[in-house]
């Protein structure tokens, strides 16, 4: 049986709204998410002695979110991950973009779908946030209303993403939590032990924009269908860690795409997603500089991100799947996060 509380966390500043937080919980998980980013800001889960502890990366106060800082938990949107130049075309009409990632656009621009207030409802294990983007809103066309749910059942966290828009938009939406196993806070993730089901994987140039090539994972350090522990990877292979896109075969079932087992908790969270690729990313930005929660300080390579979305810069290329959305059709895609213990 899964509870669902709301309480305040903040106000926002200059009057622009009440951040309420929904507390889901069960026998097995306990989530926090905020009406602000649809942020998750907690996350417990059992070890295999019983005992549950934080597992996500984020700030004790409203103050930590509205500062800068690297999506902890967040929804990004309306187009996750990296566009080339920030600069695309649809329909014959050239639309620009913050440039907010070296020489790219990312997560959505300057504001974001992490940087504004959700209109949230409780529903039945969960809750539903709704936020309406503008037409032209971070230079994207269209208005596109978006819907957001986080259900909990039993030991699993299942995230849907719904979306409408009045004109042809590129659409690509997924969270952003850094997990660490051991409990947020500890100082890195090198005793993980981590699987991705993907036989290909995107090269990407000096700026993390994919080539346009789908390669395989065979015989390269990205080749993780079988279990490798985190930090000897990266020393055998000499990589300062994954910042990368793996590939699916696109389908409508939910299939299970990763798997991350940390063996002194006992600690498992497993990853099924009906999008066709998965962000991996190691953290390799963190650098100690913010507070986190409890006081905790946030260093390279202490958490892991397994962003579940479309290929990164697909509206540029047309040999990627399709992430447009066209007026009358509705964008619908979910991941689901069970966690267990071994």
């Amino acid at each position: 049986m899964t509870t669902v509380t709301m309480d305040v966390f903040g106000e926002l500043p200059a009057g622009e709204g009440t951040v309420k937080r929904f507390h889901l919980e069960t026998d097995a998980v306990r989530v926090d998410v905020i009406s602000f980013g649809c942020i998750i800001t907690l996350l417990e889960s059992k070890d295999r002695h019983g005992q549950f502890s934080d597992i996500v990366l984020g700030f004790d106060d409203l103050e930590g979110y509205t500062n800068k800082h690297p999506y902890f938990g967040a929804v990004v949107g309306r187009v996750a991950n990296r566009i080339a130049s920030g600069k695309f075309s649809v329909e014959a009409n050239v639309y620009n973009l913050a440039i907010n990632n070296g020489p790219n656009s990312i997560h959505g621009g300057i504001k974001g779908f992490d940087k504004v207030l959700w209109t949230p409802e409780v529903i039945e294990n969960g809750v539903c946030l709704f936020y309406k983007s503008k037409d032209g809103e971070e230079g994207y066309p269209g208005e596109l209303n978006v819907w957001v749910t986080y259900t909990l059942v039993s030991n699993k966290l299942t995230l849907n993403y719904k979306a409408q828009s009045n004109k042809a938009t590129p659409v690509n939406l997924t969270n952003h939590s850094y997990f660490n196993l051991a409990g947020q806070g500890s100082s890195n993730i090198y005793d993980h032990e981590v699987s991705i089901e993907a036989d290909h994987y995107l090269p990407v140039d000096d700026t993390m924009i994919p080539t346009g090539e789908v390669a395989p994972v065979l015989g390269t350090c990205f080749d993780l269908r079988k279990p490798v522990q985190l930090g000897c990877h990266l020393s055998t292979f000499k990589i300062d860690g994954f910042d990368h896109n793996f590939c699916f075969c696109f389908t409508k079932e939910q299939p299970q795409c990763a798997r991350v087992y940390h063996p002194i908790s006992g600690r498992v969270v497993t990853v099924s997603t009906t999008q066709p690729g998965v962000q991996f990313y190691t953290a390799n930005f963190l650098d100690g500089s913010l507070k986190g929660k409890g006081g905790a300080v946030y260093p390279k390579h202490s958490a892991f991100c397994l962003e579940t979305q479309a290929w990164p810069d697909a509206v540029n290329k047309p040999q990627f799947p399709n992430s447009l959305l066209d007026p009358g059709k509705e964008y619908n895609h979910t991941t689901s996060f069970e966690f267990s213990w071994a």
